[in-house]
């Protein structure tokens, strides 16, 4: 993976925060929604994981070939 442009540094840093989010280092005091709401509680979880997967495709890593049926 190579980050040369400014888009890809742009992207690589989405990749990054949508990480850090999933992580959870705070241990749930810092949220955008907090978890305890019922349905909507876990859409920020949500958007983090899909940002993740649209930064790693972005370079080339599709992940959506891994739940295929050969």
């Amino acid at each position: 993976m190579k980050v040369e442009t400014t888009k890809d540094k742009v992207v690589f840093g989405i990749g990054v925060v949508c990480l850090i989010y999933l992580l959870n280092p705070t241990f749930g005091l810092f949220e955008l929604i907090p978890d305890n709401i019922p349905f909507v509680g876990n859409l920020d979880e949500g958007l983090a994981t899909s940002g993740l997967l649209a930064c790693l495709n972005y370079f080339g890593y599709n992940f959506s070939s891994f739940f295929k049926r050969n």
